[in-house]
């Protein structure tokens, strides 16, 4: 046990996002600098949609569109079911702090995992190929299926103001750089693909998160919020976790994919991305950010401790299956 606590190392995004929210309680980002941090935040978040851009491969993209079950399947439940949970959320409107439950609903309609859910489902030994395709097509439908969610769902009556401008800003800073990365993959695919770059998907995410928390800060937004609401939102993040993910092994199961593809069904289909969802939040909701992340990054750190525990016990399983095959040989 003390072994394992010895060689247990956090990751490095939640860390980074700790010191994130630790910065903006002690020295938010006010004038001047708030407005400059602003733009550097911009400014990363566009150089992080180029990476993603210069990292997919087209081909592999169009060779794994042939799976089109599969994929609707993960698709209906990142951007069907996921969505009617959230509205079916609206009585905690009532009981949270103001604005928290929009948090929450916003969520649910951004895109799943790309690099957790693969990662997941290769421990596991699921589809991996699958679930390479149907994530990044996720994030890609996301870009303009979020927004349109959020326009249709989060802005009646919520106190959240959103209107068409929002796809001229996805547009520029999300879909712009992401189709330049493509254009320009061939000669940037090495350095997208470095392991030093990774720093600038933490680096931007953290800066979402200063940017995010400093305004909520300077607005006087977190001491409206209570710890016990905090904890019901871990409460519901665990609940809806394994909620899903029993849910989506079962309709694969009724769909009749194999093991591999369910896996891949249940480690995508159940997860929210921290990675897209809080840079598209800071475009689409600008200074209206702040509580309205709070409810991703809880589940976020929840979803990666209990869907790498299941990936573990799932591999294990299929491990002993195979053992147990070869030795009846």
């Amino acid at each position: 046990m003390w072994s394992r606590l010895r060689s247990w190392r956090p990751d490095p995004l939640i860390v980074l996002i700790v010191i994130a929210v630790i910065l903006a309680i002690i020295i938010p980002a006010r004038g001047a600098f708030a407005d400059g941090f602003s733009l550097a935040t911009k400014i990363a978040i566009g150089f992080l949609f180029f990476l993603y851009g210069a990292r997919l491969s087209p081909q592999e993209a169009l060779a794994g569109l042939k799976h089109w079950r599969l994929h609707l399947t993960i698709l209906a439940f990142t951007f069907v079911a996921f969505p009617l949970i959230g509205l079916a959320m609206k009585p905690l409107d009532f009981v949270l702090a103001p604005g928290l439950y929009l948090g929450i609903l916003y969520m649910t309609l951004v895109p799943s995992t790309v690099q957790s859910s693969v990662n997941f489902t290769s421990i596991a030994h699921g589809n991996i190929a699958g679930s390479i395709v149907s994530a990044s097509a996720s994030n890609l439908l996301g870009i303009v299926v979020t927004p349109v969610l959020v326009m249709l769902l989060m802005t009646q009556g919520g106190g959240v103001t959103v209107d068409g401008s929002v796809f001229l800003d996805i547009s520029l800073q999300l879909l712009l750089p992401f189709a330049i990365g493509q254009l320009l993959r061939r000669w940037v695919f090495k350095f997208a693909a470095a392991k030093t770059t990774k720093n600038v998907d933490r680096v931007s995410i953290a800066m979402v998160v200063y940017s995010a928390f400093s305004q909520g800060v300077v607005d006087g937004i977190w001491s409206k919020v209570p710890v016990l609401d905090i904890v019901a939102v871990c409460v519901m993040s665990v609940l809806l976790v394994e909620a899903m993910l029993r849910v989506s092994g079962l309709v694969a199961k009724k769909l009749g994919f194999n093991r591999g593809d369910r896996i891949a069904i249940q480690f995508c289909g159940s997860k929210k991305s921290l990675a897209t969802g809080l840079p598209m939040a800071a475009v689409i909701f600008g200074g209206q950010a702040g509580l309205i992340i709070l409810p991703l990054m809880i589940f976020h750190q929840i979803q990666l401790m209990m869907c790498a525990a299941y990936a573990a016990k799932w591999g294990k399983e299929y491990e002993r299956e195979q053992q147990s095959v070869t030795a009846g040989s």
